[in-house]
């Protein structure tokens, strides 16, 4: 009997829960941005956000890495098993198909995001944003447009520079997509040029091109896309499998260690890592294991994640966790939350917080012009209040567009490859498709 196949669903658990880190760290950087310093102040004592391994939860940096793995993830895991299989044909299908819907299901959906962010610029839902005190806030609010073909210019230049530029003034969230879509390429062409070889052979081109990534300082992207497609080859060798169900002490010993090592390693902060000893020896440690003029808090957080999906990959028990229904629910709707939760969080979430009113300019004696005093934050206890129902606004809005425009968007995809790939090949004999059929997405 062969060894039984392994778990998957985690990868959408995991992709939800970097959803979730990708709100908190924006909501942190938007807010309170102290906690992306490992203390306070010099000298003061850290809050229980700047704690080693919690911080991971509000700095969101690995968020951009998983979302990286969990592409080289799931990109490779349908051709890797059609190889494994031995239906190479089958494979090459499976890739240019995959390959070809990848552009416009990343595309449409970033289009109508950007364009709904723009219509409502125009009626200054971000004016707010545009006058607090907070520059995170200040710096990706957009501005309106005062005339209607400038802002319709506009509009179609950010939809062009999101993927030229990865700049997008409407949501600069969307930095991440192209090099995304670029990763995803990079995945597709390896698979190409590794469906005959050997598994194992295979696996040592992945690893070797995750290494060639390390050395390029490519570490919130390169490194990830191949050590994901790594560990769904991994995933799906039968003497792995194998070896890992016969024995315990990978997932009971060595799981926790790798899950606990990267966390504290995705634990670096950002800023002032002199303040604190912890993270001031963690700075000294960089310069001999990082290449240089390396952006180390990335190269943290991403060689951290390395570790944690080992951890994932060797415990049958965190994978079950992951591939729980409310963690599969928010991986569901990671992709509509990423795109909505910029435009939310810089509108409703900023007039829960300051208000809806602006500050009046300042006119001088001498006639000019300056922006009114900057808006203050409302208090702790109005804080709290809000916030949960930004989240409940948010994820609902989020599974809306996921019932009604993410499937749209799948439609136009699917009309799309009808009217680009020829037909299957038909056996006259038997009327079948003569190759096997695909797997299912």
């Amino acid at each position: 009997m062969g060894a039984k196949q392994e778990n998957v669903k985690w990868v959408d658990g995991l992709r939800g829960f970097a959803s979730l880190l990708v709100v908190f760290t924006h909501i942190a950087r938007a807010f309170d941005e102290d906690l992306f310093k490992p203390v306070p102040t010099e000298g003061s004592g850290p809050r229980i956000l700047q704690l080693p391994l919690l911080r991971v939860l509000i700095q969101g940096r690995i968020g951009v890495s998983i979302f990286s793995l969990v592409t080289g993830y799931v990109c490779a895991l349908k051709p890797i098993r059609l190889s494994r299989a031995g239906t190479p044909d089958a494979a090459f299908t499976t890739i240019a198909k995959s390959a070809f819907r990848r552009v416009p299901r990343l595309v449409l959906p970033t289009t109508i995001a950007t364009a709904i962010i723009w219509f409502f610029c125009q009626f200054g839902v971000f004016e707010v944003g545009n006058h607090i005190l907070g520059w995170w806030v200040n710096f990706t609010s957009p501005n309106m447009t005062p005339y209607f073909g400038d802002a319709l210019q506009s509009l179609f230049y950010n939809i062009l520079t999101t993927w030229t530029r990865s700049w997008n003034e409407y949501d600069m969230n969307q930095w991440t997509l192209l090099p995304l879509l670029k990763g995803s390429m990079l995945v597709y062409t390896m698979l190409i040029a590794t469906v005959h070889a050997k598994p194992k052979y295979r696996m040592m081109i992945e690893l070797g091109l995750f290494v060639y990534y390390y050395v390029s300082n490519d570490s919130q992207f390169g490194m990830q896309f191949f050590f994901g497609a790594f560990l769904s080859d991994l995933s799906q060798h039968e003497a792995h499998i194998a070896w890992c169900q016969a024995r315990k002490w990978p997932s009971r010993i060595l799981s926790p260690i790798f899950i606990i090592f990267g966390l504290l390693l995705a634990s670096y902060p950002e800023d002032h890592q002199e303040w604190m000893t912890w993270s001031q020896l963690m700075k000294d440690w960089s310069v001999w294991f990082f290449p240089e003029n390396s952006q180390v808090p990335q190269f943290y957080s991403g060689v951290g994640l390395e570790f944690i999906a080992l951890g994932i990959h060797f415990s049958p028990s965190v994978k079950g966790i992951l591939s729980h229904k409310h963690l599969l629910w928010f991986g569901k709707n990671s992709f509509a939350v990423y795109l909505l939760h910029g435009g939310l969080l810089r509108s409703i979430l900023t007039w829960m917080f300051y208000g809806f009113t602006t500050p009046a300019d300042v006119i001088f004696e001498d006639g000019h012009i300056e922006p009114g005093p900057p808006l203050n934050i409302c208090g702790r206890a109005r804080f709290w209040f809000w916030l949960p129902i930004w989240f409940i606004i948010l994820y609902s809005l989020a599974n809306l567009w996921t019932r009604y425009v993410d499937p749209w968007c799948a439609r136009v995809t699917e009309t799309l490859v009808k009217y680009v790939f020829d037909p299957p090949e038909v056996n006259l004999n038997t009327e079948k498709p003569a190759s096997q059929p695909l797997l299912p997405q």
